[in-house]
């Protein structure tokens, strides 16, 4: 990310005021400009209108109303992404924000959209075209909040780009790789364990998966512990690092359903942009991220539908569908994430086409035994518009996953698949512990105000969130 975000909103030749109505226009201190009258009029009839002056241009923007308070700032954010197709398209380097408001929450909301929109994934590209907005000027905003909000920003995009990498650069050794270069950046800590070190503390789901590829397997410790951290226990989030997914033995269908699966790492680069805006923000909490990476291919001696695997718990594995390998990853990892006694554990992971299918690309499916850790992560995900949905998560739905040769199977019934790979990952916890299938909204077709195309890096923004209520 290449802007600048400041506080310095005097220097701006661009200056843009947001309003409800006139009324609230009028508090923004403009009532001596000497063309208020024509701003006023203005304002009673169109929602968008610029004053051009000789030594500075000025921009009103109307924002919709709504009761609704995580809707209004949902209307903030989309706003900004407006803003910055007429910016751009006016060739405008610097802007200063206002509001008249004098909200906090809105100048951030405002920003994430504006900043957000502007994101793009050019490495690939032979030409290459330079937003021309370069500074952007807060005027509600102190010093350490715009730092904090330019950290979170920067690790919603290096999370996109994670994810819109294709297969071809992002192995598990290079997503590794990538990984420790971000700690160096932010200043965390990563280790990562290479294949060796994965065979010797025996993670059987994620050797498994590997077994089709020429590429070895990681997995990536990341951790994140201030002296001043308010929480002794670790609180550890979990990501799917499957950095390419064809399903396997148990192929997907189409090239239409496999084209964006190198998204299918979308959760793991969630945790890293987390942790990455917590650990350049300075936040307070003990985080660690755990990041068992592969690729799901069908050759070599790829594991295959019935096979039995021996997990890092010891538990057995039948398999059914060599296409449910996201959960046999992230197994492993909540099971080595009991080593770390932790406070409480997040997974997010794309799991499933079963969540997409009850709710579109809109809605995080949510489900876990911590009803409260269920309440506060919902709470971040109004306030983000990352919206989590509670899943009903009772035992009757881990009865599909019974096997007759194993412990328990892969895959469940084909109704409620989301639900049962939650269950499936529940044999794997003894800790307070939610996870989070993201497979709806990581990835988009098409651009949707914000929310450009490719990697959304959906579940940074929530997990910050989550952290900084703790603090």
């Amino acid at each position: 990310m290449n802007l600048n975000i400041h506080t310095n909103h005097e220097k701006s030749s661009t200056k843009v005021y947001c309003f409800f109505n006139n009324e609230d226009l009028e508090l923004c201190g403009l009532e001596k400009h000497p063309r208020w009258d024509e701003i006023s009029k203005k304002a009673k009839k169109l929602d968008f209108f610029a004053i051009e002056g000789k030594e500075e241009t000025l921009c009103f923007q109307k924002v919709k109303q709504s009761d609704n308070k995580y809707r209004l700032l949902e209307n903030f954010r989309e706003i900004g992404s407006q803003l910055a197709a007429k910016l751009e398209s006016q060739k405008v380097e610097e802007v200063a924000l206002y509001n008249s408001f004098k909200k906090k929450k809105f100048d951030r909301a405002l920003t994430e959209g504006l900043v957000l929109s502007l994101y793009q994934f050019d490495k690939y590209k032979s030409e290459k075209k330079e937003n021309s907005l370069q500074k952007i000027a807060l005027s509600n905003l102190n010093q350490e909040e715009v730092e904090e909000l330019s950290a979170l920003l920067e690790g919603v995009c290096h999370a996109r780009d994670l994810v819109n990498e294709p297969q071809s650069y992002l192995t598990a050794t290079q997503f590794a790789k990538d990984i420790q270069k971000l700690g160096v950046e932010a200043g965390f800590l990563v280790e990562t364990w290479e294949k060796e070190m994965i065979e010797q503390m025996e993670m059987g789901g994620l050797l498994a998966v590997n077994k089709g590829s020429v590429e070895d397997p990681t997995f990536s410790i990341l951790k994140h512990h201030p002296k001043e951290a308010v929480n002794k226990k670790p609180i550890v989030l979990v990501g799917k690092g499957i950095v390419y997914d064809t399903g396997g033995l148990s192929l997907k269908p189409t090239a239409k359903s496999m084209d964006f699966m190198k998204s299918d790492m979308g959760g793991a680069a969630a945790v890293v942009g987390a942790i990455y805006a917590i650990a350049k923000a300075k936040l307070p909490v003990y985080v660690i991220g755990l990041i068992p990476a592969t690729d799901n291919r069908p050759s070599l001696d790829a594991y295959a539908p019935g096979d039995v695997i021996t997990m890092m718990s010891k538990k057995t594995v039948e398999v059914l569908n060599t296409d449910a390998e996201g959960r046999l990853v992230l197994a492993d990892a909540l099971h080595y994430a009991k080593s770390l006694k932790p406070q409480e554990v997040l997974d997010a992971a794309t799991l499933t086409g079963a969540a997409v299918a009850s709710f579109g690309t809109e809605a995080i499916c949510g489900m876990g035994n911590d009803e409260n850790m269920l309440k506060q992560i919902c709470k971040s995900g109004r306030k983000t518009y990352e919206r989590v949905v509670p899943q009903p998560f009772w035992d009757e739905y881990a009865e599909g996953l019974k096997s007759s040769i194993a412990d328990i199977t892969n895959l469940g019934p084909r109704e409620a698949g989301h639900i049962t790979a939650g269950k499936f990952l529940e044999n794997f916890v003894d800790y307070p512990w939610i996870h989070l299938d993201i497979a709806g909204p990581a990835f988009k077709h098409a651009k949707k105000n914000y929310q450009t195309v490719g990697g959304t890096g959906v579940g940074v923004r929530l997990f910050f969130d989550y952290l900084k209520d703790k603090v």
